[in-house]
């Protein structure tokens, strides 16, 4: 009979290592905490405690279970291979070679975890694409990201909120705010921040000349009400105005949307989706306070790591990666240098090996630094 030995031994060695990242001993005693918090009568008084604290629970829950059924399944895969062995019997190979191949890919998955290191990559990410350099092929690419970061979100079963949406001027976008809720969303999507290029044959040029544009994305961490900084409302300007595109009867019949500006940093946040000018302000302004708290904490980075924060334009030599449809087709990624020839897939949603060669590769240059 085959030896499975070593890719046992293997499988119950990535199960304990995965004990030690996701904190299990600390985690059993967090569950037992936040149960007794969770069970008390007063809870609900404070709403915002009470979502905080089963949110918490609902998280940790799910570690414990996953951690519990990997060993359990290692286990059942050590005990049929100790049987088949003593038995001589052929018939468990298939069974203890499907087992593996499926505990390898849920390991796999799993070990993304291990490359979080940042304080709120377990949050929800409030994104921004816009369109840059390029004209209107840039903004019809500023679309297509946004229908590539949502076929991601989907895949991954996370939901994705429309909040803002500007058109182009003839097609496409020139920005769109949305809002990707899933565990490990914004740490997921850290590294795609930064400028999209774009090369192709361009469907607006009637000559079809090769044309590249630019778009960029951003992220910031979904925060809790009770973390948002202090916004002075002498600060803003808040102006309204009528919703655009999809979204019921209440649209283009109210000035319901509503845009803010933060005077002092200039940053501006639109939203227009929710179903009255109330809602729409509520939603803008948590966007805001979460853009305002990443702002923040870039601000002290710089500091520590005395840095000039410039930030470039969206054109020319400022990409993190760069969509190659015409002549060839290639996915490369500027920084980490992983590059794919499959650019449908790509577009289509399938993100996870660039995500996953941006979190290995920003934990070498970490450990390397």
């Amino acid at each position: 009979m085959r030896d499975f030995s070593d890719d046992l031994t293997a499988a119950r060695k990535r199960v304990e290592e995965a004990r030690g990242y996701l904190r299990i001993d600390v985690q059993r005693s967090r569950v037992i905490e936040l149960e007794d918090r969770a069970a008390q009568p007063d809870l609900w008084d404070d709403p915002e405690a009470a979502r905080a604290v089963t949110s918490e629970l609902a998280s940790v829950r799910d570690d414990l279970d996953l951690i519990d059924a990997l060993t359990e399944r290692v286990e059942d895969l050590e005990t049929l291979y100790e049987l088949g062995r003593e038995e001589l019997d052929e018939s468990v190979v298939p069974e203890i070679d499907a087992g593996l191949e499926s505990l390898r890919g849920e390991l796999d998955t799993l070990e993304l975890r291990a490359l979080f290191t940042e304080e709120h990559d377990e949050r929800d990410a409030i994104c921004q694409v816009s369109s840059g350099a390029g004209g209107t092929d840039a903004q019809d690419w500023t679309q297509m990201l946004l229908r590539m970061f949502s076929r991601w979100a989907e895949r991954r079963g996370f939901v994705v909120e429309i909040e803002d949406i500007s058109e182009g001027t003839e097609a496409g976008i020139s920005s769109a705010t949305f809002t990707v809720k899933g565990r490990y969303a914004y740490g997921l999507l850290t590294g795609e921040k930064g400028v999209h290029r774009l090369i192709r044959i361009s469907p607006f040029d009637a000559n079809a000349r090769r044309q590249t544009a630019f778009a960029a994305f951003d992220a910031v961490p979904a925060l809790e009400a009770t973390e948002a900084p202090e916004i002075d409302p002498t600060d803003l300007r808040i102006d309204t105005f009528r919703s655009s595109g999809a979204g019921g009867q209440h649209v283009n019949v109210t000035d319901s949307a509503i845009r803010i500006t933060h005077l002092p940093t200039g940053i501006v946040v639109s939203c227009q989706n929710e179903r009255s000018q109330l809602q729409n302000k509520t939603k803008a302004m948590q966007i805001l306070g979460a853009r305002l708290a990443d702002r923040q904490r870039e601000e002290r980075r710089a500091e520590l790591e005395q840095l000039s924060g410039e930030k470039r334009g969206i054109d020319f030599g400022s990409q993190i990666r760069t969509y190659t449809l015409h002549p060839y087709q290639l996915v490369k990624d500027e920084r980490t240098r992983y590059e794919t020839g499959n650019v449908n897939a790509v577009l289509d949603g399938d993100l996870d090996e660039l995500i996953e060669s941006f979190l290995q590769w920003r934990r070498s240059e970490d450990g390397a630094a």
